[in-house]
């Protein structure tokens, strides 16, 4: 593919997916990194917590990699860049609250003298090679989201990030519609999130949950209350402190992930108009209806502080028979199971439990149908390129840019090279793209045998077994063969027999070369141990034979 006098866009993450963006533009063969997140694990990576982009592509040719721009502060937009930016070893331009939270990951990794972090004031521009920048404000659920319109000399591309338009978002300013009508003259492309495609209508203010909130726990006279929120949606929680003052309650962070965020907004310029919150350790001086707990934990994470509060096994906290608790969040797909038992861990505790299904307690960031269609109305682009989403939801989001007069919409996938310019739009090529798993040690491919080998094992168990052998290519001894995980043995008082009786029978019917051969002795009692617990239960277990030639004396 040849890069050189044109325009290309190549998604690497958060095309056909929500979650862990990296977006890249290319101008003249020069690239530019528009975030770089991560996402959080789910079942199909057992005991994984992390997953990032595979970057390698653009990590083998750094040395043509200008500039990372992370839009904001929310992990599947900024995670991954200090976990990564070995690979890339370019500067970094963020706004200065993002720059706050990714000051704190670079000092995690080691990396805070190494990398240079620009600080771009929200609304100003910056030129970064052929490509300029400037940075427009629009209202999320964290402070100074960035949209980037994105001027080259093939034309210009709007690069929405997250984003909605909330008239009261509580906290920072309005999205900047005027800038964005002024210099959204001849856009070529939008890329656009699609989160929220399916939903009609506008996706809610932050100032009406303020006020929802504040009637709801005008309601709750009695006990401690506790509210679960996001930790990075700073505008909830200066709702919160608002109303807990108004009701004459203290609010207690609780979970140290709010202490992180609430420290890098207040030296960003955030909550210093509020109250102090006070520490958990405080609670025991407090009067249980002069207490309101705001608490991590929101999806029903195994670590979060509202699953232990659930456990009993929170060594500050405790909830009672009578106490309330407010989820003020959304349910993230893949969430449900977990967060579905922790409502009923505490209800079973005797805990009144309130979601977004009994109250209007949450609003979205992203972007519903009528906001999408200012936004187009607003940039007139004449390509439609929607990331952010799942596959429906680019299908979703291409329609209806059609149907708002767009000359053209790309429905496009992680490694997909788009040329954007010049001539029409076309998909040129594909590239090397997926995912990793972050584990001890470093990064693991998520399509990789570690993860399939542990899946495997999770799913049909394991096997191992010990064939004693003599030079002649006689078993000598019974077949030792330990289980785990893949029948309960206690309901087959006959399975030891009959894997043995299926290793004997199967290894006389070799010939007499290959017994002399440990590599097929082994192979053929795998075959036969898996052959039986395919019969049995369907189930193919990880299976591992060991084998021992002994010497018979003379």
């Amino acid at each position: 593919m040849d890069f050189n006098n044109s325009l290309h866009f190549l998604p690497l993450g958060g095309s056909g997916e929500i979650g862990m963006n990296l977006n890249l533009y290319c101008c003249n063969g020069k690239w530019l990194m528009v975030d770089c997140g991560i996402s959080f694990a789910d079942e199909r990576a057992p005991g994984i917590d992390l997953i990032v982009p595979d970057a390698s592509w653009i990590a083998e040719r750094r040395a043509d990699l200008l500039a990372i721009v992370v839009t904001h502060a929310h992990e599947d937009h900024v995670g991954a860049v200090a976990r990564m930016w070995r690979q890339f070893q370019c500067p970094v331009y963020t706004s200065p609250f993002t720059a706050q939270i990714l000051h704190n990951k670079l000092v995690e990794e080691g990396l805070e003298d190494d990398v240079i972090v620009n600080i771009v004031s929200p609304g100003s521009s910056v030129q970064i090679g052929d490509f300029h920048l400037d940075f427009v404000d629009l209202t999320h659920s964290i402070p100074e989201m960035q949209a980037l319109m994105i001027t080259t000399p093939h034309g210009k591309v709007l690069h929405s990030g997250d984003w909605k338009l909330d008239p009261d978002p509580v906290v920072g300013p309005e999205s900047n519609m005027g800038k964005m009508g002024d210099i959204s003259n001849d856009v070529l492309a939008m890329i656009c999130d699609s989160t929220n495609v399916f939903k009609s209508g506008t996706s809610g203010s932050e100032g009406d949950v303020q006020a929802s909130l504040d009637r709801l726990l005008g309601t709750l006279k009695q006990g401690r209350v506790a509210i679960t929120t996001f930790a990075s949606n700073i505008a909830r929680l200066k709702t919160i402190s608002a109303i807990a003052e108004k009701h004459q309650r203290h609010v207690v962070l609780v979970g140290r992930s709010l202490h992180r965020m609430t420290e890098a907004a207040k030296k960003s310029g955030y909550l210093n108009d509020i109250p102090p919150f006070l520490n958990e350790k405080d609670l025991g001086y407090l009067p249980r209806e002069s207490v309101l707990l705001l608490c991590t934990g929101s999806q029903g994470e195994v670590r979060g502080a509202m699953a232990r509060i659930a456990r009993n096994d929170h060594q500050n906290v405790r909830l009672e028979k009578g106490d309330t608790v407010i989820f003020s969040s959304k349910v993230i797909p893949g969430n449900e199971k977990s967060l579905y038992a922790l409502h009923n861990q505490l209800t079973e505790n005797g805990v009144n439990v309130i979601t977004e299904a009994d109250e209007f307690v949450h609003v979205s960031g992203h972007p519903a149908k009528s906001e999408l269609e200012q936004m187009y109305k607003t940039v007139q682009p004449k390509i439609a390129i929607p990331v952010h989403g799942e596959a429906r939801h680019l299908k979703a989001h291409c329609e209806l840019a059609l149907s708002l007069g767009v000359s053209q919409a790309v429905e496009i996938k992680n490694g997909d090279v788009l040329k954007l310019a010049p001539g029409e739009a076309f998909i040129v090529g594909t590239v090397p793209s997926g995912r990793f798993a972050v584990d001890v040690g470093g990064m693991t491919p998520m399509d990789g045998d570690f993860l399939s080998t542990r899946r495997r094992m999770i799913f049909n168990g394991a096997a191992n077994a010990l064939i004693i052998i003599n030079e002649a290519g006689q078993i000598t001894e019974d077949p030792v063969i330990n289980l785990r995980g893949v029948v309960d043995v206690d309901l087959f008082p006959d399975l030891q027999a009959d894997l043995k009786k299926e290793i004997l029978a199967r290894h006389y019917e070799m010939s007499k070369p290959n017994r002399l051969r440990d590599d097929e002795v082994a192979e053929t009692a795998r075959r036969s141990i898996r052959k039986v617990f395919r019969k049995l239960a369907g189930r193919r277990p990880i299976t591992d034979v060991h084998v021992v030639r002994i010497e018979e004396d003379v």
